[in-house]
């Protein structure tokens, strides 16, 4: 029996969620705790990475301090902790979407032991702060722009929500995690670190504003959540999203294709998450002079569609490995009844091998967010 409705799946491939449910329920365990991280001035439970695009400097004996080689992916990066939070994140995904598609209790069970080993465990859960995150040896033990590393916890509170309904996952259990969540926020919206996030000026602001209203809306904290829906309207569009609705900041990187899919599919998350009725609609909101989330839709289509048509400078890397069917097609499609990115979300590859690609796709169970 299922638990999606059919307006769910009618977008869905159910054999291809079933078949990915069957993997995860493979998958180990996962806890940052397993990986330790040498350089880290924090403890076993608290969060580590190095920035990615950071290498040794070649003058030096020791390598310190690292060099900045903007979008060079340095391969001796630490990236243990982020790869066990987004392995495990991935996991319970399809396995809480695998339980929506089939009603198969074992897939919420199995989804559940990975969020309690991961967050729950007195000994394992990891610290619900990035203190040490995005570290750049011999310059600094973390950094603000460390915050990114969480944007793939925004698809738990999905997870948590939909195995609920199974009995594996007991309302003390979810409390407690949201009580987790809470914590980070509170974090995200204290510490300097966050604060430095929020402020940018470029997509780490957009990431930031698409965990801060997750969390919120998992904790049900009402006055962040119109905070974000504030910063949409009056921080975002008018400071990063050109007349043409490109995003010129991301268009100046050294992998501009990749940044403005990137950008773009937090963007319309920031939609999917925040819309409500009334003033509350961003999908169709728009500043005076037009900017609008439609705009973007509008200005990156094109080549979304056809690649080769891309009038900028080609990313330094995996360019080719562009574009993948993400989830703000769906969510655009279905929310401003556009048939082009439905058609897009169908043709486009569902998944891909690139790591980088990865790295940079927030959620892997769009269907978990339909639910909602």
């Amino acid at each position: 029996m299922t638990i999606a409705n059919e307006m769910h799946l009618r977008w869905m491939d159910c054999d291809r969620i079933i078949a990915k449910a069957e993997r995860s329920m493979a998958a180990p365990l996962l806890s940052i705790t397993d990986y330790a991280a040498e350089m880290s001035e924090g403890g076993q439970c608290d969060y580590y990475s190095n920035g990615d695009y950071w290498w040794p400097n070649p003058d030096t004996p020791d390598g310190l301090p690292y060099i900045r080689k903007d979008g060079q992916s340095y391969p001796g990066a630490f990236t243990a902790h982020r790869e066990a939070l987004r392995g495990m994140r991935t996991s319970a995904a399809n396995l809480a979407a695998g339980y929506a598609v089939t009603g198969r209790g074992a897939y919420a069970e199995r989804a559940a032991a990975l969020l309690r080993r991961f967050f729950l465990d007195e000994e394992k859960r990891m610290n619900p702060h990035l203190t040490y995150a995005q570290a750049i040896p011999g310059v600094c033990t973390g950094r603000g722009i460390g915050l990114i590393d969480t944007l793939h916890l925004i698809e738990v509170p999905a997870v948590a929500r939909v195995i609920q309904r199974s009995g594996a996952w007991p309302a003390e259990e979810h409390e407690r995690l949201q009580g987790w969540f809470s914590s980070y926020l509170e974090w995200m919206l204290s510490h300097p670190y966050g604060i430095e996030e929020r402020d940018t000026d470029n997509n780490h602001a957009v990431c930031w504003l698409v965990q801060a209203a997750a969390f919120a809306r998992f904790t049900g904290n009402g006055s962040v959540l119109a905070m974000c829906r504030d910063r949409y309207r009056n921080a975002l569009l008018p400071h990063q999203m050109s007349a043409d609705g490109s995003f010129p900041r991301e268009l100046a990187r050294s992998k501009p294709y990749g940044y403005s899919i990137f950008v773009l599919d937090n963007m319309v998350t920031l939609c999917q998450l925040l819309s409500g009725k009334g003033d509350d609609d961003l999908w169709h909101f728009s500043l005076p002079d037009g900017r609008s989330i439609s705009l973007a839709l509008d200005f990156l289509y094109p080549y979304l569609a056809e690649r080769s048509s891309w009038p900028y400078s080609h990313d330094i890397e995996h360019f080719d490995d562009w574009p993948v069917g993400m989830s703000f097609m769906l969510y655009a499609g279905i929310a401003l009844q556009d048939e082009r990115y439905l058609a897009l979300w169908r043709s486009l590859p569902a998944d891909s091998d690139n790591a980088e690609v990865r790295r940079n796709t927030a959620m892997r169970q769009p269907l978990l967010w339909l639910m909602q």
